[in-house]
């Protein structure tokens, strides 16, 4: 066995999972859970593999139908499952139902045999436009969920109330999806929930104690840019993920070099 015990990681999920705005210079996505899988690596004696299904836009659903059950015949060890981010920003939406899907979710994954992994997203809501309704449902989705967990086999990363991750300098130009420096932070709190060694090549406190960024104004181009997109998929039915595969769908061996 590794050191940490896991050799087989799996992350479902939606956008936070699949690492939207942490792009390499390739273009391709990386994100926390990419993080995590180095991490883990390089804190093993053992080859470590992962796999990410998590596609962006997915409602918690979807991501159910999807993912949960191809995600369990990978035979993981640890999975990682974050959902319900675009459900509370919809008109209307059951927190209670939202926080019991992800309960069956994760005996699901129980059963299965695997650890889990359950994380709440970061908040972006004092950067976004009605971030007020955000804050507000994301809150209670996240006081539901602090209730109910940890529990054996379980670990609840709250990443919600990170007050370091509402900076705005942990979030891309759309202020809605973390960036580069906001997923090397939530792979942090994961890491060290597990009691897994952080990088220190990633700087996390380094950056964290930097003085905060400055708030920067929402301007005409940005809702163009950002904000209509948005409204427009929403309108229509259509969803960000539409007709996307995950971007890595098998398990694969961690390259530890990074």
């Amino acid at each position: 066995m590794t050191q940490h015990g896991f050799r087989r990681y799996v992350a479902i999920g939606d956008s936070f999972s699949e690492g939207y705005g942490d792009l390499r210079e390739d273009g391709t996505l990386r994100g926390w859970a990419d993080f995590v899988a180095l991490g883990l690596a390089r804190a093993s004696t053992e080859t470590v593999s992962y796999a990410n299904l998590a596609i962006r836009g997915r409602k918690l659903l979807p991501i159910l139908d999807e993912q949960l059950d191809r995600a369990i015949a990978m035979g993981p060890d640890l999975v990682s499952f974050n959902g319900g981010g675009n459900d509370i920003m919809r008109p209307r939406v059951s927190i209670d139902g939202v926080a019991d899907r992800l309960d069956g979710a994760v005996d699901r994954l129980r059963a299965g045999g695997a650890h889990v992994l359950l994380l709440s997203g970061a908040n972006p809501s004092a950067h976004i436009p009605m971030g007020s309704l955000l804050a507000r449902r994301g809150e209670q989705l996240a006081q539901t969920v602090r209730v109910r967990y940890p529990r054996e086999g379980v670990t609840f990363v709250d990443n919600w109330a990170d007050r370091t991750l509402a900076d705005l300098r942990y979030w891309s130009v759309d202020r809605l999806h973390l960036n580069a420096l906001g997923h090397a932070r939530v792979a942090s709190n994961v890491l060290t929930a597990l009691d897994v060694p952080v990088p220190d090549e990633w700087g996390i406190d380094d950056v964290a104690a930097a003085p905060p960024g400055p708030r920067q104004r929402r301007t005409a181009a940005y809702y163009r840019e950002h904000v209509l997109p948005w409204i427009g998929r929403r309108l229509t039915g259509r969803s960000s993920g539409d007709g996307r595969e995950p971007k890595i769908a098998q398990l694969q061996p961690v390259d530890t070099r990074g």
